[in-house]
C-alpha cells in the first residue's frame, strides 16, 4: 500500500506524544512493507526535497512548519506520489484541507489524524477546522476525550475511529526492574503538569516510608522541586528528568503505584504503559484528560477528583499486591495499534 503521511512537525522538529504516535505508525508500515512517504517541513541539512531515513522517504513541503506556502504546495506533490491513502494530521486545518485537495487529485481517500482536537481561534480558524475534518473521510482519534471535541465540529459519529497509542508489550515483558519509588509520576513538566496534587497529597503521608520517583522535565520543574522543598519531602521525592521510553518502562516495573494528575492528556500512554507493567493506577479526572478512560474499567485503577480523595486513593492502593506484568492489555501492543491503522485504511479504500 502506498501511504502519504502528511505532518509538518514530526520527531525529528518537537518530540511530542503525538509526533511519537506516528513515529510508530511510520516505522510499523515500513517494516511491513508498505510504501510511506512523509510530506513534511525540512528537518534535514542541505537544500534537496527528498531524504531517506530509516527506511523511510521524507519529502519536504517547505524549509518551516510555519511557512504559508505549505498547504498549496501539498497537493500536486500528492498527486505526483499517487498514493492509496492520504494520512494528515488536523492540527492545522490548513494543511488538512490541502491533503483533501491532493487526495482527490490523486483518487485517494483522506483520513484526518486528530491526535489533539484542532487548534481554533477565532471563527476563521473554526470554518476551516470544521471543513477540514468534515472533509475527511475517516478521522482517527487517541480517546473518547478527542472524539467528543471534534465531534463539536459537526464531524459524523460515525466517521470518528479512536485507536488508542500502542504500548511495547515485548518490552515490557523483557525489562528488568531498576531502582526508584514506590510511586511513580511521568509527563512534560509544564503549566498542565498538575504536580502540585500528588505533592501536597504525599506530604500527608510524611510519617511512612516511601519514595516517589517524578519522570519528565519542562518549563515547571524548578517551581514543583521548589513546592517539594516547601513541604518538606524533598528528601522523598525524586526528580529524574526525561527519560527513554526502556528507562521508564523499567521504573514502572519497580514501582506500585503511577499516579497521574494532569489537566491535559489526549492519551496517556505511560499510564497505560504502567498498567501493563503491573502497576496500580490513580488518575485524578480532568475534563479535557483522556487518562480516567483507562482505569475506570480496571480493578487495579482508582480515579480521584481532589488531593484529598487522591490521598485516600493512595492509601487504598497500597492495600493492594504487587504484580508483574498484566497480560490483559496485551491487545495494546504495537502489532495491534498497526492493524488497527491498517483495517482504516482498508475500509476508506471500499
Amino acid at each position: 500500500m502506498r501511504v502519504a503521511l502528511v505532518s509538518a512537525s514530526t520527531t525529528h522538529h518537537a518530540v511530542t506524544d503525538g509526533a511519537e504516535r506516528l513515529q510508530t505508525l511510520v516505522s510499523g508500515l515500513a517494516g511491513r512493507s508498505h510504501d510511506v512517504v512523509v510530506f513534511t517541513a525540512r528537518w534535514w541539512d542541505g537544500d534537496h526535497d527528498v531524504f531517506e531515513h530509516e527506511g523511510v522517504t521524507h519529502r519536504a513541503v517547505t524549509a518551516g512548519r510555519d511557512d504559508w506556502q505549505f498547504p498549496l504546495r501539498l497537493p500536486t506533490l500528492i498527486r505526483e506520489f499517487e498514493p492509496d491513502v492520504v494520512h494528515a494530521t488536523c492540527d492545522r486545518p490548513s494543511h488538512l484541507l490541502g491533503a483533501k485537495v491532493g487526495a482527490m487529485l490523486a483518487g485517494a481517500p483522506l483520513i484526518a489524524e486528530c491526535y489533539d482536537p484542532p487548534k481554533v481561534r477565532g471563527w476563521l480558524d473554526g470554518t476551516l477546522a470544521s471543513l477540514g475534518t468534515r472533509s475527511a473521510d475517516a478521522v482517527v482519534t487517541p480517546s473518547r476525550t478527542v472524539r467528543t471535541r471534534v465531534r463539536e465540529l459537526d464531524v459524523p459519529f460515525e466517521r470518528v475511529r479512536v485507536l488508542p497509542t500502542g504500548i511495547e508489550m515485548d518490552l515490557i515483558r523483557e525489562t528488568t526492574p531498576t531502582d526508584g519509588g514506590d510511586i511513580v509520576y511521568s509527563r512534560r513538566l509544564d503549566d498542565r503538569a498538575n504536580l502540585e496534587t500528588l505533592l501536597l497529597a504525599l506530604a500527608e503521608f510524611r510519617e511512612y516510608d516511601w519514595e516517589a520517583t517524578i519522570v519528565g522535565d519542562g518549563p515547571e520543574r524548578d517551581s514543583y522541586e521548589r513546592q517539594a522543598r516547601d513541604l518538606r519531602i524533598e528528601d522523598r521525592v525524586n526528580f529524574v528528568g526525561d527519560r527513554s521510553v526502556e528507562e521508564r518502562i523499567a521504573l514502572f516495573k519497580n514501582a506500585h503505584v503511577y499516579v497521574h494528575t494532569a489537566e491535559y492528556t489526549p492519551f496517556a500512554v505511560d499510564l497505560l504503559r504502567a498498567l501493563a507493567a503491573g502497576c496500580v493506577a490513580i488518575v485524578e479526572y480532568h475534563q479535557e484528560s483522556s487518562a480516567h478512560e483507562l482505569v475506570e474499567q480496571e480493578e487495579r485503577g482508582f480515579t480521584a477528583t481532589s488531593a484529598q480523595e487522591l490521598t485516600r486513593r493512595l492509601i487504598e492502593a497500597g492495600d493492594l499486591d504487587r504484580a508483574d506484568v498484566d497480560e490483559s492489555f496485551a491487545d495494546h501492543d504495537l502489532r495491534s495499534f498497526l492493524e488497527a491503522y491498517l483495517a482504516v485504511y482498508r475500509d476508506v479504500q471500499l
